[in-house]
């Protein structure tokens, strides 16, 4: 990234067939500071640029192989290059050629011959607003990178597209399959291992379970001591939620077993026990300013809480709702109801055995 107190960081190319102009403009960059690279036709400058962003391009109109502005736009419409300010530089000063260079994509001209102390002060404005560019697209990128961690792709983009809606307190009612899925037997696990080897564990086996949430476009919650919580349903809903959160628990489990088995018998002890839940609950950021959740809470949610506390090691408990909305879709098993805490009347459940493949 260039450094506007320190012109060694700025990279400049400049794009010239006349070796006298080039050379003029090196040398004035060169004695202002800059790193200064030369090409001697568009279509050379062009690869140059290209396999190697610089940080500002002057480029001369009227050459052979690739005129000036054809360079321009094919920096312009390149992802790489589009924001790496272009200068055009002509002998021709009439008001056509400025049109063409602004039509072009260019962000400044000069005209030939050249006052240095002009140039130098143009070059020196644009690399500003290069800087000032590059550092919010690194901002940007750091929040991305931030945001994929507890989310979906798909679900940080819509965030970062709308941040005021997205980014603030308050919540709104919604339909949602709420999943919890607890390790069994971790606490029995941890007493016999060192807090590091607890810790360890959990790192483990968190990015594995995370990874399949996001995989079936869920929203990742929170980590519950040696829980996951997760929901399908916002800030992204598709019409497929619920059987997304269904064939995410299959794979939950499967992958689970699977670590434990290529482990070395190390978590042969523990289970998996997961619990499902569908229909409104209240959606949105909860706390404060300055620290909030995006979570989701309601009597949907509590449900499939007590589902994942009423699921036995490796299996995976769904509400009579959410069979209903996949039971084509599903192998699962129907159960007597039970009596879930903090409800008066028992709840059917089915246990589910696998997805349709």
């Amino acid at each position: 990234m260039p450094n506007e107190t320190d012109p060694t960081t700025c990279k400049i190319l400049v794009v010239d067939d006349d070796w006298l102009n080039r050379d003029l403009l090196a040398t004035y960059l060169t004695q202002a500071g800059y790193q200064c690279l030369t090409a001697g036709d568009g279509a050379a400058g062009l690869k140059m640029a290209e396999a190697d962003p610089p940080d500002l391009v002057l480029c001369d109109v009227q050459m052979p192989r690739m005129s000036g502005y054809d360079v321009c736009r094919a920096l312009k419409s390149n992802p790489a290059t589009q924001f790496v300010p272009v200068v055009m530089v002509t002998a021709l000063d009439s008001d056509d050629e400025k049109l063409r260079a602004v039509e072009a994509g260019a962000d400044d001209f000069v005209t030939k011959p050249f006052n240095s102390i002009l140039l130098l002060t143009r070059v020196r404005s644009l690399l500003r607003i290069k800087l000032l560019h590059d550092q919010v697209e690194e901002r940007n990128r750091l929040l991305h990178e931030v945001l994929t961690r507890y989310l979906a792709e798909g679900v940080a983009q819509t965030i970062l597209t709308n941040p005021e809606r997205y980014l603030k307190l308050g919540g709104e009612s919604r339909p949602v399959t709420a999943l919890f899925a607890d390790i069994r037997g971790f606490s029995a696990f941890t007493e016999h291992r060192t807090a590091q080897e607890a810790v360890e564990t959990l790192n483990q086996i968190f990015p594995e379970l995370t990874r399949v949430v996001f995989a079936h476009h869920g929203t990742f919650d929170k980590f519950l001591g040696d829980a996951v919580m997760a929901f399908w349903g916002a800030p992204l809903s598709y019409p497929d939620d619920t059987f997304e959160a269904v064939k995410a628990a299959v794979e939950m489990r499967e992958t689970f077993y699977q670590l434990c088995a290529r482990d070395g018998g190390k978590l042969s002890n523990l289970g998996l026990g997961i619990g499902l839940n569908t229909g409104d609950a209240t959606v949105g950021n909860i706390g404060s300013e300055k620290v909030m959740d995006y979570t989701v809470v309601g009597d949907t949610v509590n449900v499939a809480k007590r589902l994942q506390e009423a699921a036995g090691s490796g299996e995976i408990l769904i509400s009579e709702v959410t069979y209903n909305q996949v039971s084509s879709q599903v192998v699962a098993e129907r159960r007597d109801a039970i009596a879930l805490h903090g409800r008066q009347e028992p709840v059917v459940v089915y246990a589910v055995k696998d997805v349709v493949r």
